[in-house]
């Protein structure tokens, strides 16, 4: 599938900003299964001086350089971005939970997936959390079939909420309330993942706004959207998943990056000089080509 994406934020502040220097976490991700035909980041006012690179989680980083004063910044994605996300094993067959979570002990084939397995500055230990996934791993349980079990009961369990939780909602809160956005349904069962030493990522990108004929809407469409990579051991490697839509990952989505939980990800950070209170605006536009 062959998606072409917009992705604008924009600030708009009460006083001029005399200096502003912004990390943008907003190029897609080239991988086996999603190739980037095009890719460009567009700022107004324009940067004096741009900088990328690739962070230790592989994620292309740009940083946006405003020596001029300005009233307003926007900062826009235009990208075409071709998907095919490999078929998952069959859940089945898939080894034990209890073997895949040695891999928090490291080793042969193990390293890349070891870091993913401990909790994270978003993405706290909670008993509670811990209690509630856990109980779609009774021993000897094959991985994915507890993973796919776990996303079943999150759609069952939560309402998909805005408005009742910010960026910093621990995830207690979370289990507490049953209601969230996508960031929140993906820090949840990540935490209790871990709890189990099982390696789990915060993936980050955007999930088609438009649904297939027929299909009912995707939930967090129209935004920037969060699910969890889930490793299966080094014999089957990550298999993505979307706890918001209880569905494996397969050609809706398009992968800007992953890290341990959103803090890795946020699309815009940035340090200002000036600026006063400001306003945020965010519009997503990802169209099936």
């Amino acid at each position: 599938m062959r998606y072409r994406v917009e992705h604008s934020t924009r600030f708009t502040y009460a006083d001029p900003v005399d200096l502003a220097c912004h990390m943008v976490r907003l190029m897609p991700r080239e991988l086996p299964y999603q190739k980037v035909l095009s890719s460009e980041v567009v700022a107004d006012p324009v940067a004096n001086r741009r900088v990328e690179h690739v962070d230790h989680f592989g994620n292309r980083v740009g940083w946006l350089f405003l020596e001029q004063p300005h009233p307003r910044f926007t900062v826009t994605l235009h990208a075409e971005v071709e998907v095919a996300f490999p078929a998952p094993p069959a859940a089945a067959s898939t080894p034990p939970w209890e073997e895949v979570a040695t891999a928090r002990q490291g080793g042969p084939g193990q390293w890349q997936a070891a870091e993913f397995a401990f909790p994270s500055p978003m993405v706290a230990a909670d008993p509670d959390v811990a209690a509630y996934v856990a109980e779609s791993f009774p021993a000897g349980r094959p991985i994915l079939v507890g993973i796919v079990d776990v996303l079943r009961r999150i759609r069952e369990d939560f309402s998909f909420r805005s408005g009742v939780t910010t960026i910093a909602t621990p995830v207690g809160q979370v289990l507490a309330q049953k209601a969230g956005v996508c960031q929140d349904f993906s820090h949840l069962m990540i935490s209790g993942l871990r709890n189990l030493g099982l390696p789990a990522r915060y993936v980050s990108g955007y999930i088609r706004t438009k649904p297939a004929p027929g299909t009912a809407r995707r939930r967090g469409a129209d935004q920037s959207h969060a699910w969890v990579g889930c490793w299966l051991g080094s014999a089957l490697g990550w298999v993505d998943v979307d706890p918001t839509n209880d569905l494996i990952v397969a050609d809706e989505h398009v992968v800007l990056g992953w890290g341990r939980d959103y803090g890795d990800l946020s699309p815009v950070r940035g340090v200002i000089l000036g600026g006063g209170a400001h306003s945020l605006d965010v519009s997503v536009d990802l169209e099936a080509v």
